[in-house]
């Protein structure tokens, strides 16, 4: 019997996997919305905590439903002792992805949520989820550094809680919005390879902590990802201003990949990036904390690319910028994907809960091109 035609698309690119109403794309008009609320009236008038309920819950909370949801976030920001026992265990050469993804794994022992299908399962996994994730990457990031971890601290925003973990010193309000924003711009992207890994092991009905661990894994390669941490290194190797058309039309003559540029569903600008570009000439015009030198590399290739490539459905997208702010910060490169996932893991956790609501565990087929009706050689004929 032949094996049936079957077109195989690489990467399944346009293959729709699942109906979703979390977030929307319009890849030609440069256009992303939460639940049917444009990024950009998301990044001005709301916080990282009502953005990552509405998505996880499906609409905006109520006053009441958003102090509860803060409370208990508030209430779950530390980690177990054996928790941070465990993580003084792990290499401090480990990237801090590899740390985030050991903890956040381990955290299903501590916290077991096998019944998927219980509504205050589901919700105490996302607080937990949600409000730990921060202390972790800041745990990880003083350990690897030969500090203690600083505990959390009740009183401050979830960002600006973020940044007193790091560097045990509370952030402007400006960088405070910045970071809380940055989270927001994070928090969802419709079905890219992260959110189609947690939604493929939700399907089994794996445990919420498993499902954030694999997503976590899958964000942490550089075409996903890690890509914001590789551009950064990108603008350091131009290393200046008129040396950034050559790097750029070297790399299109070697069709070598400009790291930061182009995207999977938008053909024009990043709506996230604009948001982005914004606040890293707002850090150098006033605030003072990024390097001039870096966002006038970062304009010039900019431009170089919009020049050569434009036409060609290829834009900075949020990597591109996400880099240079992150520095702006003081923000080291190796924390910029764990930053990514504590944004993320609110539309994984939409995902998921979206996911069960209607669950069939994914199981696509294959192509099948090796050989058939072959038999078995003893080793002993199989030759030199």
């Amino acid at each position: 019997m032949e094996e049936r035609e079957m077109e195989v698309v690489p990467g399944l690119e346009g293959i729709p996997a699942a109906k979703s109403a979390i977030s929307f794309i319009d890849g030609e008009a440069g256009i992303l919305e939460y639940r049917g609320i444009p990024i950009e009236e998301l990044a001005e008038k709301s916080t990282f905590l009502e953005v990552a309920y509405m998505l996880i819950f499906g609409a905006l909370p109520t006053a009441r439903e958003l102090a509860s949801f803060h409370d208990d976030i508030t209430f779950h920001t530390r980690l177990k002792y054996k928790i941070l026992r465990m993580m003084e265990s792990l290499p401090e050469t480990g990237h801090p992805m590899d740390f985030l993804q050991s903890v956040v794994s381990a955290m299903g022992m501590y916290y077991p949520a096998r019944d998927t299908l219980d509504p205050e399962v589901r919700y105490a996994s996302a607080v937990r989820l949600v409000a730990k994730m921060p202390t972790i990457v800041a745990a990880c990031h003083r350990m690897r550094s030969g500090d203690a971890p600083i505990a959390p601290r009740n009183d401050l925003s979830f960002a600006a809680n973020f940044y007193y973990m790091l560097f045990e010193r509370e952030p402007t309000p400006f960088v405070e919005r910045v970071l809380d924003v940055i989270l927001i711009l994070h928090a969802d992207h419709t079905m890219n390879a992260s959110t189609f890994s947690a939604r493929v092991v939700g399907s089994t009905l794996a445990d919420p902590y498993t499902i954030v661990s694999s997503a976590i894994g899958t964000l942490s390669g550089p075409l996903h990802g890690g890509a914001n941490e590789q551009v950064l290194h990108m603008i350091e190797e131009i290393g200046t201003v008129d040396r950034a058309v050559p790097y750029v039309e070297a790399k299109i003559a070697a069709k070598e990949k400009i790291m930061g540029i182009g995207h999977r569903v938008y053909k024009t600008a990043d709506p996230r990036g604009r948001i982005l570009k914004a606040y890293m000439r707002e850090l150098r015009d006033h605030g003072g904390t990024v390097e001039a030198s870096a966002v006038e590399i970062s304009e010039a290739v900019e431009k170089a690319v919009e020049e050569r490539l434009g036409k060609r459905g290829l834009w900075p997208n949020i990597d591109f910028y996400s880099g240079v702010v992150f520095k702006a910060l003081g923000i080291e490169a190796e924390l910029f994907t764990p930053i990514f996932a504590m944004g993320r893991v609110a539309g994984w956790l939409a995902h998921w809960m979206e996911q069960m609501n209607t669950n069939r565990i994914y199981r696509p087929v294959q192509k099948y091109t090796g050989l058939r009706e072959q038999h078995y050689v003893r080793v002993e004929d199989r030759g030199e």
